[in-house]
């Protein structure tokens, strides 16, 4: 039951860091549940044999909330930050979503051309201005990936140092 217990709580501290790259999945969630499948079911210790605290399942889901809440907040104050619309933020998404199709890569380029694009056809702004929206976006895009998988890192290497 115990391999059973640490193999739940590895899957779910990958798909964790899976989800803070990849749309639709909550990231570092998902990964704090990891944390506390071996907190509930008592199979978390450290090297010294140390349980794992309730303590630290609080401090790392109250740290998994403040991330996933700026995620949402860092992209749109970096957009309207550069002069965006909300069509920008809706035409990063926009691009985003259909940049999954080709690669990672794929979706950081989907979400600056959708946001560039967006603000071009439905603002009528300048190329010019556009850019300065789109890259603000990207930035935004770039900063709330990067909390998100840092934290879900994180969260893992705690599930890893608890789990063995």
């Amino acid at each position: 039951m115990e391999t059973l217990i640490i193999v739940l709580a590895l899957a779910a501290g990958i798909i964790g860091i899976a989800g803070s790259i990849l749309p639709g999945l909550p990231g570092p969630p998902i990964s704090w549940v990891g944390m506390l499948i071996l907190y509930l079911w008592g199979s978390g210790t450290n090297a010294t044999g140390e349980p794992m605290t309730l303590t630290a399942l609080i401090i790392w889901g109250v740290v998994m909330v403040v991330v996933s809440v700026v995620d949402y907040i860092v992209p749109m104050f970096l957009t309207k930050a550069t002069g965006g619309s909300k069509y920008a933020e809706k035409g990063a998404l926009v691009g985003m979503i259909a940049g999954i199709l080709l690669t990672p890569v794929g979706m950081i380029l989907g979400s600056f051309l959708g946001a560039f694009l967006a603000e071009m056809i439905y603002t009528g702004k300048d190329a010019s201005s556009s850019l300065k929206v789109a890259l603000g976006s990207f930035l935004g895009f770039i900063l709330g990936t990067g909390l998100k998988t840092i934290t879900a890192v994180l969260i893992m290497w705690q599930i890893v140092v608890y789990a063995f």
